[in-house]
């Protein structure tokens, strides 16, 4: 099966930045969030449908690879896949690259687009897992739960463990 990347585009602002004019490390958490939060709205499986089911989706872990520095005024891309994946948990794989402006052109009129090969240079490689629960905090079993969320997942998914 071909890995699916969802591609989310934004401008680095000043506020996301130290005195040098370079992303603070803590940024890159927070557009993993983001990335994650459009690609899955993207691929028909967004978190207010999933909480609306009943489910949670909390953050298990994290890890986050720092190649090379974003700076102010910058445009990146934020690359998201499917990873691993159970009935009960969920990985998430992320690239955040710097991009020309014609890419960042390009996806301004939709704002998240699929796409088998992130491009541009790369600045952070990561990943978070997570585990699928009901309200009452306890796990889930999401081809059980949400049968049709877990055949999106294993349709768009790059692998399954």
């Amino acid at each position: 099966m071909e890995e699916t990347w969802y591609r989310h585009t934004l401008r680095v602002y000043y506020k996301d930045t130290d005195q040098m004019g370079v992303v603070h490390h803590g940024n890159y958490v927070n557009w993993f969030e983001i990335g994650r939060t459009e690609m899955m709205e993207e691929a028909g499986f967004a978190y207010h449908d999933i909480e609306n089911m009943g489910l949670l989706l909390p953050v298990l872990h994290m890890d986050l690879n720092y190649h090379q520095s974003a700076r102010y005024n910058e445009l990146v891309a934020i690359y998201t896949k499917v990873g691993q994946f159970s009935p009960i948990r969920l990985q998430f794989d992320y690239e955040v690259r710097r991009v020309e402006e014609e890419a960042f052109a390009t996806n301004s009129e939709q704002d998240i687009s699929p796409t088998n090969k992130p491009s541009g240079e790369l600045l952070v490689s990561g990943s978070t897992s997570h585990m699928w629960l009901n309200k009452k905090w306890k796990p889930a079993r999401i081809d059980k739960t949400a049968p049709d969320i877990y055949a999106l997942l294993q349709k768009i998914g790059s692998r399954q463990k």
